[in-house]
C-alpha cells in the first residue's frame, strides 16, 4: 500500500526537514492537517500523547482511532450470504463508478463467480457505453435498456435475470446527479425498494464511490447519500494521484462506514482491499526514521 499514498507521503516528509526518532506534538499537528486529516480529529489522535512523541506511541494512538472505544466498534463490512450478492453503486458523476464497477466485476471473476452487470445510470447514454464497452473487454454480461429508461426496472429485470442465470455477483450503476438532490433521493430510494422486492427482502450492499482527490470535502457529499440509503461501504478512488491520503481518517470517523477497496488507477486490476495495519504503517514511515 506504500506506492499508493506515495504522493501524500511526499507531502508530509516535504513539511520535515528529516526525520528523526521523535517528533513535537506541534510539529506532528501541522503534518497530519497538511495531509488533510480533520482537525478536531488530529487533536483526538493527539490528546493524551506528551509532547515529544515516538513511533511506536502514535502507532497506539492510530489504532485505538481505528479501533473504536473497543474491538466490537470498529467498523466492518456485513456479511451477506445471499445469492445473488446483488451490489448496488452509488456516487457522483465523475467520481470513477463505471470504472469501479468493471474492476469489481473483474475481481470478482478472477475468484470464479459469474458476474451480471446493470447499466442504471440510464440519464447518460454515456455512462451505459462504457459500462457495455467494459462488459466487453472482460467478458461479463450486462443489462441495458434505453437512454432516459426508468432505473428501477433496469435494477429489477437485472437482479430477475441474474437468478435465471445463476449469477453470483449483480452489480448495479446508478446515477449521480447531486445537483438535484430530491430527484435523485427519491429515485434512489425507489431502486433500493425495487431490489429488495427483486430479492424477496433478502440483503444487498450499498456501496459508495468517493473521489480520493477531493480529501475531506467528499464527506459532505458522502453525508448525502448516508441520509438518501443507508450506505454499507465505501470505495476511495483516484487515490495514486493525491495528496489527501490522510482523508481516510476523517472519512471513517465522520461516517462509520468501512472502506473496502482503494482504486489506484484505470486498468481493471487496479483495485486493492483496504488494509488499516498497511495503511497505518504508511503513516509511520513517512514521518519517523
Amino acid at each position: 500500500m506504500l506506492n499508493i499514498f506515495k504522493k501524500t507521503a511526499q507531502n508530509i516528509s516535504s513539511l520535515l526537514n528529516t526525520k528523526n526518532s521523535a517528533i513535537q506534538k506541534e510539529d506532528l499537528e501541522s503534518v497530519l492537517i497538511e495531509a488533510d486529516i480533520e482537525y478536531h480529529i488530529v487533536e483526538s489522535i493527539l490528546e493524551h500523547l506528551p509532547q515529544s512523541i515516538k513511533r511506536n506511541q502514535l502507532e497506539i494512538a492510530l489504532d485505538r482511532f481505528f479501533r473504536g472505544e473497543s474491538y466490537y466498534d470498529k467498523v466492518m463490512l456485513k456479511e451477506i450470504q445471499t445469492k445473488p450478492l446483488v451490489e448496488l453503486i452509488i456516487g457522483v458523476n465523475g467520481a470513477g463508478k463505471t470504472t469501479t464497477i468493471a474492476k469489481l466485476a473483474k475481481k470478482y471473476k478472477s475468484e470464479g463467480k459469474k458476474i451480471l452487470l446493470g447499466a442504471g445510470d440510464t440519464f447518460r447514454a454515456a455512462a451505459s457505453e462504457q459500462l457495455k464497452l467494459w462488459s466487453k473487454k472482460i467478458d461479463v454480461e450486462i443489462i441495458t435498456t434505453q437512454n432516459g429508461g426508468d432505473p428501477s426496472a433496469l435494477a429489477y429485470d437485472t437482479i430477475q435475470a441474474g437468478i435465471a442465470r445463476n449469477a453470483d455477483n449483480i452489480i448495479i450503476d446508478t446515477a449521480g446527479r447531486l445537483h438535484n438532490q430530491t430527484n435523485l433521493k427519491n429515485e434512489l430510494a425507489k431502486i433500493s425498494r425495487v431490489c429488495s422486492k427483486a430479492l424477496n427482502n433478502q440483503d444487498f450492499r450499498k456501496i459508495l464511490i468517493l473521489d480520493g482527490t477531493q480529501g475531506s470535502s467528499a464527506i459532505t457529499q458522502a453525508k448525502i447519500f448516508h441520509q438518501m440509503l443507508q450506505i454499507d461501504g465505501i470505495i476511495i478512488t483516484k487515490l495514486d494521484g493525491t495528496s489527501k491520503g490522510g482523508a481516510i481518517l476523517s472519512i471513517i470517523h465522520e461516517l462509520k462506514l468501512p472502506i473496502i477497496f482503494l482504486g489506484v488507477g484505470e486498468k481493471e486490476n487496479d483495485l486493492i482491499p483496504f488494509e488499516q495495519k498497511a495503511y497505518i504503517q504508511n503513516i509511520l514511515d513517512s514521518i519517523f526514521e
